[in-house]
């Protein structure tokens, strides 16, 4: 069988925030670009956040703008679902072999609300990191675009996949097969985004144990208009599930050698706008941030000061040993650095600013030479594979938009011929 073989000028690993503006900044300068991603919908973790610093607004008010320019430019080809199998070649010249997975879901199917609402089956959402569930006929948000829906498939043992295929004929298709397409590419750029670290790891503060101690980005979902609680989470257990104090813990995780030894940059931000997020629910509670050092960089420090006004936020210079629980609710227990002084408080929620882990798991099977130890695409060596976002260090929006620029600059240089 012959192969399918594509042609580009360039290849973009990744659909979330780095690839978009990286698409749309190489096609708007005239080259023809092709943009993967291995999830349904594209957006990446940006789509995942309630809102983003420094102006409080939801992601979407920068990303339906974004993907209104993607969808109307001929020169970009999208395909979702999709994986890098292999790379060939060499800087100017590489052939890439990608495996594009079956959603197993019909196109022309007229009443996919109504086979919804009557299957049985359901999933963790993972969109919200599993604090909800969805059918196994999902699509990942109701923005979420491509605007098509999957069956997940390995949620279903045989004999249910077998009951839905008999069930819903016109929608469901379980005979789909992954397809293979080969890229030849003038120059690849790599931006594979970021997980967080898995707080399972860290046995001491009390995560999957305690069902009030959660991720900064599990909290981000449930204060999302589109997350679990339309936007009005509901807490577990103490004051009647009102919030009175909550405990912010930084670098949980992070600047750790036991863990990740970086510094995740924007996990200090992060925590004071979700402070914000419970103060104006709960106007009476107290915000308690943990922290090594406060790092809120360049232009972010003048939001640090604004919101670090607030009567009821403090700041406590000690890293947190141990979260424990008992009947008022949660205790941490925590250094205080500054009187050298062994302290515990009881809040009602603990926030772990997990950090960002690079997800370039793929790269390192494939190119192991281009990561650090770290596992961050190297920018010292010049290996013909271009990354941008925080897959090269951690970083907020902006600087990852920025760094996009950067890339399809470099690219446009190799493509030239450039060295």
């Amino acid at each position: 069988m012959n192969k399918e073989v594509l042609n580009t000028d360039i290849l973009v690993v990744g659909a979330g925030i780095a690839g978009i503006s990286t698409a749309l900044e190489a096609a708007e300068t005239g080259f023809n670009v092709i943009l993967i991603e291995q999830s349904p919908f594209i957006g990446g973790r940006v789509t995942q956040l309630n809102q983003y610093f420094p102006k409080l607004c939801p992601p979407s008010c920068g990303l339906e703008i974004n993907i209104k320019r993607l969808r109307e430019n001929p020169l970009i080809k999208l395909y979702t679902l999709a994986e890098v199998k292999d790379i060939t070649g060499q800087k100017g010249d590489f052939e890439v072999k990608i495996a594009i997975k079956p959603t197993y879901i019909k196109d022309n199917c007229q009443n996919i609300d109504e086979i919804i609402e009557k299957c049985p089956y359901e999933r963790k959402n993972d969109f919200d990191f599993g604090l909800s569930n969805t059918k196994v006929i999902y699509k990942a948000h109701n923005n979420a675009y491509p605007d098509k829906y999957v069956l997940d498939r390995s949620s279903l043992t045989e004999e249910q996949l077998k009951f839905l295929s008999e069930a819903f004929p016109e929608a469901i298709d379980i005979n789909q097969k992954e397809r293979e397409i080969y890229v030849k590419a003038g120059s690849i750029i790599w931006a594979s985004g970021w997980q967080p670290y898995d707080a399972k790891k860290l046995d001491n503060l009390g995560y999957g144990k305690f069902p009030n101690v959660l991720t900064n980005m599990e909290l981000e979902r449930l204060f999302a208009s589109n997350g679990p609680y339309g936007g009005q989470p509901k807490f577990n257990g103490f004051n009647n599930g009102i919030l009175k104090s909550v405990a912010f813990v930084q670098c949980a995780g992070s600047r750790d050698e036991n863990h990740l030894e970086y510094c995740s940059s924007v996990c200090c931000l992060a925590s004071i706008k979700q402070s914000q997020y419970i103060r104006q629910l709960y106007q009476d509670c107290e915000i308690h941030i943990y922290y090594i050092d406060i790092r809120t960089p360049g232009v972010f420090e003048e939001f640090y000061n604004t919101y670090t006004q607030d009567e009821k936020i403090y700041i406590h210079r000690g890293k947190v040993a141990k979260v424990i629980g008992n009947n008022n609710g949660l205790i941490v227990e925590a250094e205080d650095t500054l009187s050298g002084k062994l302290v515990q408080r009881a809040h009602d929620l603990v926030v772990l600013a997990v950090g960002m882990q690079p997800d370039t798991q793929k790269l390192k099977l494939l190119m192991p030479e281009v990561l650090d130890k770290n596992g961050f695409v190297r920018t010292d060596i010049d290996t013909g594979i271009i990354a941008c976002g925080v897959c090269t260090r951690p970083k907020d929006v902006a600087s990852t938009v920025q760094e996009s620029t950067g890339a399809v600059m470099r690219a446009i240089h190799y493509i030239k011929g450039g060295n």
